[in-house]
């Protein structure tokens, strides 16, 4: 399946380039890097500083495929794996 915008939060997340539009933690708006981590609640992203963990609840996330892709982090609160099981329970 090809990553698109309305299909990007059933996706696994590492490896892409994002940037903390928003989140309840001031020092994390603003932050941006790549995904190297995922968990159910978390993001680890490769920053320019250095590695930072960014919780997923009361954040918002700019994804940048070809275009910027705006997804709340309550979202993508379960693990990828979870993620996929409810696509495809939609699907049916």
């Amino acid at each position: 399946m090809m990553l698109t915008a309305s299909n990007l939060i059933y996706h696994n997340l590492v490896g892409l380039y994002v940037k903390i539009a928003h989140s309840t933690d001031p020092t994390q708006t603003g932050l941006e890097g790549r995904v190297i981590d995922e968990t159910s609640r978390t993001l680890t992203l490769s920053t320019s500083v250095g590695n930072k963990i960014v919780p997923k609840i009361h954040s918002r996330f700019a994804f940048y495929l070809p275009s910027e892709v705006v997804v709340e982090g309550s979202d993508i609160m379960l693990s990828p794996e979870e993620r996929l099981k409810k696509l495809q329970r939609r699907r049916r």
